[in-house]
Parts: C-alpha cells; sequence; structure tokens
C-alpha cells in the first residue's frame, strides 16, 4: 500500500532535509538520498556550481557516505582528494564539483542505513561539534518520520479491509494501530511531524467505519486536547491509568486528570462511555 497521501513523497522529504542540512550547518554544497535497491540514489542537490553530482549512486561500503552507512555514523574528510580512509570510487562526482570538505551522514531506521545525506565545501572548512550535532538531527529527523511511515504503512496493510465492512478483529487493529500512533506522536517534538501523524490518524478513525451519529441520535460537538485524545485512546484498549502513565510518559495522576476532563467534556459517567461517545463524536476509531 502506498503512503497516506497527506505525506509527501520521500523525494520531497530528502529535498526538505537538504535544504534544513544546508541552512543549519552552513556548508554550501548539501546533497543527499534514500536506498534505493541497495544503492543510494542522490535525488536532491543544491549549492553545486556545476552538474557533476547528477546521477551519483552511492554503494555500501564505498567512498566516504558507503563507509558512514557501514559504520553507522558520520564520517567526515577536510581533504577528499588525499584521503585515505575512503574509497575514491566516485572521484568524478565529488571531485569533479571541486569539493575538498565532505561531511556524510547515514540515515538509520532499526539498525539499518536508509539513506545518506551530504555536507561540503569547496576548501578546507573545519568540522566539529557545532556543525555536526545540527546535521546529525536532520538526518535523525528524516529517519523519524521514514519509522513512523513504515509502522503506518504497515498497519494499513494489515488492517485495509476487503470491502466497506470492517471484520472485528481489523477494527481492534485499527484501534491498537490508532493508540500507538497516539504514543509515537506524543514523543515527538516536531509540530509539523505531529500534525502528519495526526492525519494519519484520522484516516484511521475513517477506516473503522462506526456507525453515523445520527442513527443513534446527535452527538454534540466535542473538542479533546491532544492529551485527553491520547489518554483516552489507550483507555480505549483497556490499559489502566498506571499502564497509560507508563506509556505516555505521564504521571498516574496526570493520566487520571486528563480523563477526568475528557469524561466531563463527553458528558460520560465512566471511561467506557466515554470512549463509546468519543468513538461515536469520530474521535477515535
Amino acid at each position: 500500500m502506498n503512503s497516506p497521501q497527506a505525506w509527501e513523497s520521500e523525494d520531497e522529504l530528502i529535498a526538505r532535509a537538504v535544504r534544513e542540512l544546508a541552512q543549519r550547518t552552513r556548508f554550501p554544497v548539501a546533497f543527499g538520498g534514500l536506498v534505493d535497491e541497495g544503492v543510494v540514489s542522490v535525488t536532491s542537490i543544491i549549492g553545486n556550481r556545476t552538474r557533476a553530482l547528477d546521477g551519483l549512486r552511492v554503494r555500501p561500503e564505498r567512498g566516504l557516505g558507503g563507509r558512514a552507512m557501514m559504520e553507522q555514523r558520520p564520517r567526515m574528510t577536510s581533504d577528499y582528494g588525499s584521503s585515505r580512509q575512503i574509497t575514491h570510487d566516485y572521484d568524478n562526482f565529488v571531485l569533479g564539483e571541486g569539493l575538498r570538505t565532505l561531511l556524510a551522514l547515514p540515515i538509520l531506521v532499526a539498525g539499518r542505513p536508509r539513506g545518506v545525506l551530504y555536507a561540503g565545501a569547496w576548501e578546507h572548512a573545519p568540522v566539529g561539534g557545532v556543525t555536526t550535532a545540527p546535521a546529525m538531527q536532520v538526518a535523525q529527523a528524516v529517519a523519524d518520520e521514514l519509522r513512523i511511515r513504515d509502522e503506518v504503512d504497515r498497519r494499513l496493510r494489515s488492517v485495509a479491509p476487503p470491502t466497506d465492512a470492517v471484520a472485528p478483529p481489523q477494527r481492534e487493529e485499527l484501534r491498537e494501530s490508532f493508540a500507538e500512533l497516539r504514543s509515537i506522536a506524543a514523543s515527538v517534538d516536531d509540530a509539523e511531524l505531529r500534525a502528519r501523524i495526526a492525519r494519519v490518524e484520522s484516516r484511521l478513525v475513517a477506516l473503522a467505519g462506526d456507525a453515523s451519529p445520527t442513527a443513534t441520535g446527535p452527538i454534540p460537538t466535542v473538542h479533546l486536547s491532544r492529551r485527553e485524545t491520547d489518554v483516552l485512546a489507550c483507555a480505549a484498549l483497556g490499559a489502566t491509568n498506571a499502564e497509560i502513565a507508563a506509556q505516555l510518559g505521564l504521571r498516574e495522576g496526570t493520566v487520571k486528570a486528563y480523563l477526568g476532563t475528557a469524561m466531563s467534556k463527553l458528558d460520560a459517567s465512566t471511561r467506557h462511555s466515554a470512549v463509546a461517545k468519543a468513538r461515536r463524536a469520530g474521535l477515535l476509531p
């Protein structure tokens, strides 16, 4: 199944990361790509003076990027042309652009290299923690989004109904997926990434296909906070307050408070009733 339409394409994701890498490190040249059939195909390049980097495809263990992938850590050289620490399979590309300093950052998802980001300069440029820390953050942000996409795709493939009706086991899987996405979103600081996750959550709610609220009477408009929804999604799976607290990194008393406000907004006397009303209102799958 394809990635949710709410998400940008992988090429767009890399292009955004390359732009951010250049902005945050102030290297004049940045480029990168994701693994395609075992080879990293560079799909985005900015700041280049020539077309030499076009068509660059990097294999594991080869060149600076290949070494970064195999060692699963950033690699840098301040004199690419004379470096004895790397193979020189890609000299026509790198030296063709005239790059001397080059930093390669692997994109790692679940311990597996999924791509490489590069930052380079035409002259010697000192690379220390001030530069590598933000560069690694950019690579980690890409890895985090790919990890979430992988999980969402896996979940959607496993629960996609063959007809308009969702069987009970599939519905339960949808609900577990929704709760897990809420937990993932709670651990992500990037507001834009949380917004993308929220759009996928909306898709899960739609896939659940509950009966229209008008079938059992109108449901008043209810607006739950992000944390109230997080807590209620976990409660919907039968988790105790202590289990919810552990899953979301909250205090048990805080979980109880969020449940209380959610129940109040939904005019429910129990958590089970709150879950049922939230589902009728289209707030939970």
